[in-house]
């Protein structure tokens, strides 16, 4: 996980369904309260990356074919869906938002370059209908993957100091 890392661009290669299948069973597996499953991906490959770009385009009051849709063989749609329960909509997003994370380093641990891409089209009527959401459903954003450039040197990960994102409730003391 410390090594893992967003690649912007990515080769023409791609894992199969199967190795997708895989990757979301173990992305799955995010903490889930009532075991609700208030997710589901949608797999997105060649000339449905297309009708991706024409929506995205519409949504954004344009013609034609955005080339953001293009920027990777495969793109994976994650999507919230919001079920009755008990349990808060924040919280099924959670899990979605969840699942999108886990299934980002499930991909990358199997060797695919990976990046999760969001934007003011994610929630518009055009990009919605393009995905054939339900009324109790949301995109959250897609993860774009692909093969991993060869680099003669690969970049050094970006480390967090976790000093800077863990503190003691107030009032109470920092372990030693």
């Amino acid at each position: 996980m410390r090594d893992r890392r967003s690649l912007s661009k990515v080769t023409d290669d791609a894992p199969d369904r199967d190795e997708v299948l895989d990757c979301v069973a173990a992305a799955g597996r995010v903490a889930d309260h009532s075991s609700l499953g208030p997710w589901r991906i949608i797999e997105i490959r060649g000339a449905a990356r297309e009708r991706l770009g024409r929506a995205l385009n519409k949504a954004e009051g344009r013609k034609g074919v955005s080339s953001k849709a293009l920027r990777a063989p495969l793109v994976l749609a994650v999507v919230t869906c919001r079920r009755k329960s008990k349990v808060p909509r924040w919280e099924q997003e959670a899990v979605a938002s969840g699942v999108a994370h886990m299934l980002s380093l499930a991909l990358d641990d199997a060797g695919w370059g990976v990046f999760w891409r969001t934007g003011s089209a994610t929630r518009t009527k055009a990009v919605a209908k393009a995905h054939g959401l339900a009324k109790n459903e949301e995109l959250l954003g897609w993860l774009y993957v692909g093969g991993k450039p060869n680099r003669a040197r690969p970049p050094r990960p970006k480390r967090i100091d976790p000093e800077r994102f863990v503190s003691p409730m107030p009032g109470g003391t920092r372990a030693r």
